[in-house]
């Protein structure tokens, strides 16, 4: 199998080489990974400036851009050969709710899977134990692999930072959601400017059993099919009605 891994982190981040180092035991692993932290860049592509990949001494790729224009690149003709699989992470901080809108971690393999392969996107509960993320993906991708993939969507894994042997298994789950991010941070420059910083993300406010803030808050991976298509079709009835009356 060959895996193309990208992230949102940066090719020098711990937890793509954690993930690489173990992947590799299963796989043929190409990284082509942003050449720094593109964190919430989402699914932006690059349009106003060329990509320039480089390539470093492990044989990998960095690419001035986002996840997203890293794994399109990759699989539009700048790799060669055959790409079986598209990894993103691991990313550190969770994916978890709201966040899959922003996550570059998520971004990238919905890219992956919009080029028609089956993708995994995989973060973890903070920035220590690597390790147990990597061996939960190594674990996953013979059980999911052309198997559970379905066409047009992506597994969003997260897995709480403990020593594997803590986890307490694995669990499908929906994605809850979060409360209003907090308000913006305003600061002055050393000359005087004021600039503002975006604010932590806002707390959990449905973090109920079945989501998957509850399972990563209680010790469980969790697992998410997640797809592009955000057409509310419960709402589509209703729309017509009112459509219809006026």
């Amino acid at each position: 199998m060959h895996i193309l891994l990208s992230n949102d982190d940066g090719i020098h981040a711990e937890g793509i080489k954690a993930l690489a180092e173990e992947l590799r035991k299963i796989a043929q692993v190409t990284i082509v990974a942003p050449d720094r932290n593109r964190s919430a860049a989402s699914s932006s592509l690059t349009l106003v400036e060329p990509l320039r990949p480089i390539k470093i001494d492990s044989g990998d790729y960095c690419i001035n851009g986002t996840p997203a224009d890293c794994v399109h690149l990759a699989l539009n003709g700048f790799l060669s050969g055959r790409v079986d699989l598209v990894i993103s992470g691991i990313n550190a901080g969770v994916n978890l709710g709201d966040d899959v809108i922003y996550s570059g971690t998520v971004a990238a393999a919905l890219e992956g899977r919009h080029l028609g392969l089956p993708a995994i996107a995989v973060s973890l509960d903070g920035r220590q134990h690597y390790e147990t993320a990597a061996k939960v993906v190594c674990e996953l991708v013979p059980k999911l692999h052309n198997q559970l993939l379905k066409s047009r969507e992506i597994i969003n894994i997260n897995v709480p930072d403990i020593p594997y042997e803590q986890l307490k298994g694995f669990k499908v789950c929906k994605l809850g959601y979060r409360a209003a991010a907090s308000e913006m941070i305003k600061q002055q420059d050393p000359r005087g400017e004021t600039i503002y910083w975006i604010g932590p993300s806002g707390l959990p406010e449905n973090e109920s059993e079945g989501t998957d803030f509850h399972a990563v808050k209680n010790g469980y991976v969790s697992i998410t099919p997640l797809q592009a298509d955000m057409t509310a079709y419960h709402s589509l009835d209703a729309l017509q009605y009112w459509l219809k009356s006026e």
